[in-house]
């Protein structure tokens, strides 16, 4: 008689990101396991959809159902899991344990896999760049550090690759190359896809991101001399990295030590920067180096600052101003304020108005789900409905002056009747040969 093997039943609890590239990566095709389901969390409107056969591989003609992880334990009862394997970031060790016993409790087992699991091999030099929270400042990082690779090292063409934000049909999603802002429009892309994708092509780099990882590297491998992985959230890379470099924020000290995956990301680190100098105490600056010597005393630390530079100060100096900032950096990256609000405060603004009494729609609930916002509007744009009530909710404000602190121009994408001005912020380190010597080291290896 023919022995059937019993596969182990794995519901992937998610958030359009690490949970797909888990799946890709160890268990697609792996015979010994059944994924039954993915979860959703912190992403309107992704749960009541499939991961589409066609990415799913030949073990899942049907694809996979996901849902709403409302119904965590529910799912655990209909699909009969076995474990579940936690799979998304930014999230408060409690937060995170209490979302274990929700599984334990439910009669599965609770596991997250090493992110060295995920690793994909790339044929030429990787850079990660990492962050121990939302909004520590990799996309300025980002940019710097790609300035040094052509500018100080002669790499000639430097390919990132961006975390997924697949908010749409995953399929179409799988591989997506960006080289022209109307790469933008041709993907139909979401404000915070935007937020992250722009920038590299305003330097003329091309960008790639999407879905299937593996399909990704293989691609971008080929016209690059240097791949760069821009990371999301504070989840550690995707692939097998040359050099990793991690971002802390001496604006939430001590959150380098209590928020998954942020902790893993400083200890794995080749170098960290501390980044916002200029805005933190100097008593705060030395608790974060502590806590990154006390992880990772083998680390180089390079301190930095972020100076903030506004397209027209006129239109701050003595106004009363709307200051609109980048959503994920306020809402599960926890802060209160961004560079908008900074900038509006050092060049002496009569007033930063409160948004909340002209928000509508997703906008004024937000403000319910994170009270910790302050006087600042959230940009939320993920799809149609949150568009308009950010347009409307902006609109409705009685000020002289809209800052915008997003890291894309909002005006292309909304309509802002107001007068308005842009604040832009890079990464200005300390000692500039650190950073140069750490990447030559890398690409030399």
């Amino acid at each position: 008689m023919t022995e059937i093997i019993k596969r182990e039943r794995v519901l992937i609890i998610g958030a359009a990101g690490r949970d797909f590239h888990n799946f890709n990566t160890v268990y697609r095709d792996n015979d010994q396991f059944e994924v039954v389901a993915f979860t959703a969390t912190q992403i309107p409107e992704i749960n009541d959809r499939k991961y589409p056969a066609e990415l799913a591989g030949s073990l899942y003609p049907e694809g996979i159902p996901i849902g709403p992880m409302e119904e965590l334990e529910k799912m655990i009862e209909t699909y009969h899991v076995d474990t579940c394997v936690f799979s998304y970031s930014d999230i408060h060790y409690i937060d995170l344990m209490q979302v274990g016993n929700r599984v334990l409790s439910a009669g599965a087992d609770f596991k997250i896999l090493s992110p060295v699991r995920g690793h994909i091999p790339c044929k030429k030099p990787l850079v990660s760049i990492l962050a121990v929270r939302t909004g520590c400042g990799k996309s300025q990082t980002t940019r710097r550090v790609v300035d040094i690779l052509k500018n100080k090292l002669g790499v000639e063409k430097v390919v990132s690759i961006r975390h997924p934000m697949p908010y749409g049909d995953l399929a179409k999603q799988a591989v997506q190359r960006y080289e022209k802002l109307d790469d933008l429009v041709k993907h139909n892309c979401t404000i915070e896809e935007m937020e992250e994708y722009e920038p590299h092509i305003a330097v003329g780099n091309v960008i790639y991101a999407g879905v299937d990882y593996g399909a990704i590297i293989a691609r971008a491998q080929e016209e690059a001399d240097v791949v760069l992985w821009d990371g999301g959230n504070n989840d550690p890379s995707f692939y097998k990295s040359d050099l990793t470099i991690t971002i802390a924020d001496p604006l939430r000290p001590g959150h380098e030590l209590l928020y998954w995956a942020g902790e893993t990301n400083l200890t794995m680190a080749d170098v960290v920067i501390i980044n916002k100098c200029d805005s933190a105490t100097e008593e705060n600056i030395k608790l974060v180096t502590k806590n990154i010597k006390a992880r990772n005393p083998n680390a180089t630390i390079i301190t930095a600052d972020s100076p903030v530079s506004v397209e027209d100060e006129s239109l701050v100096k003595g106004k009363r101003v709307l200051v609109v900032e980048d959503g994920p950096t306020l809402t599960h990256g926890e802060m209160s304020i961004g560079a908008g609000f900074v900038a509006c405060e050092r060049l002496g603004a009569a007033e930063i108005v409160d948004p909340r009494p002209f928000a509508v729609g997703s906008i004024a609930k937000a403000y319910e789900k994170f009270p910790h916002l302050g006087k600042v509007v959230p940009a939320l744009g993920y799809f149609g409905q949150q568009l308009e009530d950010l347009t409307k909710t902006i609109a409705n404000a009685d000020v002289d002056t809209v800052v915008i602190g997003t890291p894309i121009d909002l005006r292309r994408v909304i309509k802002i009747d107001q007068p308005s001005t842009r604040v832009q912020y890079d990464l200005a380190e300390h000692d500039t040969d650190g950073l140069v010597e750490a990447i030559r080291k890398a690409l030399t290896k």
